[in-house]
């Protein structure tokens, strides 16, 4: 079932926002009893982006760990999964490509499919490697979950990204064939382009999830893949934490296999530390489900895993991963604890303020506030053109700012542009 040479996941990371809204701050605000999100949900909090903080400072905060540690020499291609696209023509990726400094032989391409992304993304970046082994593929997966305030999905939103190395001889995760597939027309889930939040059928959108669990596990039994008792555990989709565990009871009951609280734990529980923290992350949630079961679980070297991954409107996918001898050596579980711990926690009106913010459309000066300390972001909006920002002192100003002057909060702008 391994891909031969092993193709697969050599490297992952991630990174969140510098805010987060506990869930015992939203509903102090609108009276709701708070099981309903830590027990009903399985949430504790959700992380808020900065004004200065988007999918692009996101998806190069989560991928510079990489490259510093592996070297840009081999990759030749980004792929930028996300569904909080910034630009209806050009790849969010162009961005993250330039803040890092990668090569300029390099394809850099957005995809998009609601939540199912990162997974295409990955797919075809082990199609790329499988063509020529001697290549890597960089796969970010970002994105901003956005509803509505006071919402019945305000309270899952999130934000992260999650960066994967792709390669041959893979460090982490070999990616198996076959994978299930299934498509459906639905409406459960869906943003038109001239809405900035979401729009969500709740109920259809819990009934086409599982419709799709059974759809792609069909399929993937049909392509001879392995039985369900050989997993040890599933990463699911999850737009909240104890959506996987619905997802895996429905699939143990269709397979007529035991589907008590205890199975489904054993399957599925260590995947949600991080989206509980999180909240929903879109294209990045499967992953990060990974992230936290490999950061959580003892040695699980040899084991086979199941991926879910569900997109609304809708596409599915399942497939198989087997855990790669030492991974656990190359691992980063402090620096992802760090992510979520470091987080500043914000009172109800910051958050409202910070979600109701959004640029004019004149195509003026519109400099942003520095809220963040990383090592990226968003400086403004000049002449309807984005403009980031890299801090360290002795790297390169990113392409998206060259030619421009750079803008600070205040509205000043220096003379020239250095740092």
């Amino acid at each position: 079932m391994v891909s031969d040479p092993a193709i697969g996941i050599h490297d992952l990371s991630f990174s969140t926002t510098e805010f987060v809204l506990p869930h015992a701050t939203l509903a102090d605000h609108n009276g709701t009893e708070i099981g309903k999100y830590h027990v009903g949900l399985g949430q504790q909090s959700m992380s808020v982006p900065a004004a200065d903080e988007d999918i692009v400072t996101m998806g190069a905060t989560a991928a510079e760990p990489i490259i510093t540690r592996h070297g840009s020499d081999r990759v030749r291609t980004v792929v930028f999964a996300t569904e909080s696209s910034i630009d209806q023509a050009k790849s969010a990726g162009v961005y993250v490509h330039s803040l890092l400094g990668l090569p300029s032989a390099t394809r850099v391409v957005e995809l998009k499919q609601a939540c199912y992304g990162a997974t295409a993304a990955l797919q075809f970046a082990v199609g790329l490697v499988r063509r020529d082994p001697v290549q890597q593929v960089l796969v970010i997966a970002s994105d901003i979950s956005k509803y509505d305030l006071d919402s019945p999905g305000e309270a899952t939103q999130g934000a992260a990204a999650v960066a994967m190395l792709v390669g041959s001889n893979p460090a982490l995760v070999r990616i198996e064939e076959p994978s299930g597939l299934f498509t459906a027309d639905v409406m459960d889930f869906w943003r038109p382009n001239y809405r900035d939040a979401a729009l969500v059928d709740g109920q259809e959108s819990v009934d086409a999830y599982l419709r799709a669990v059974l759809g792609t596990w069909k399929d993937y039994a049909e392509q001879d893949g392995r039985p369900l008792d050989e997993f040890t555990a599933f990463c699911y989709h999850q737009p909240y934490a104890k959506m996987a565990y619905k997802a895996h009871r429905h699939l143990l009951h269709h397979c007529e296999r035991h589907s008590g609280e205890a199975a489904v734990a054993r399957a599925v529980g260590r995947t949600t530390a991080y989206n509980t923290a999180i909240g929903n992350s879109y294209t990045a949630s499967v992953y990060l489900a990974l992230a936290a079961l490999l950061d959580e679980a003892d040695d699980l070297t040899g084991r086979p895993i199941g991926f879910m991954s569900y997109g609304s409107g809708s596409v599915a996918e399942f497939f198989g991963g087997t855990l790669a001898p030492g991974y656990r050596e190359h691992l980063r579980t402090t620096a992802h604890r760090g992510a979520v711990d470091r987080r500043r926690p914000v009172d109800y009106a910051t958050y409202r303020e910070l979600h109701e913010r959004s640029f004019p459309a004149d195509g003026g000066d519109h400099p942003t506030p520095s809220q963040t300390t990383g090592s990226f972001r968003l400086a403004g909006l000049r002449g309807h053109q984005r403009v980031y920002e890299r801090r360290a002192a002795d790297s390169a100003r990113s392409s998206a700012e060259a030619g421009f002057r750079r803008l600070r909060p205040d509205g000043h702008r220096p003379a020239t542009a250095h740092s």
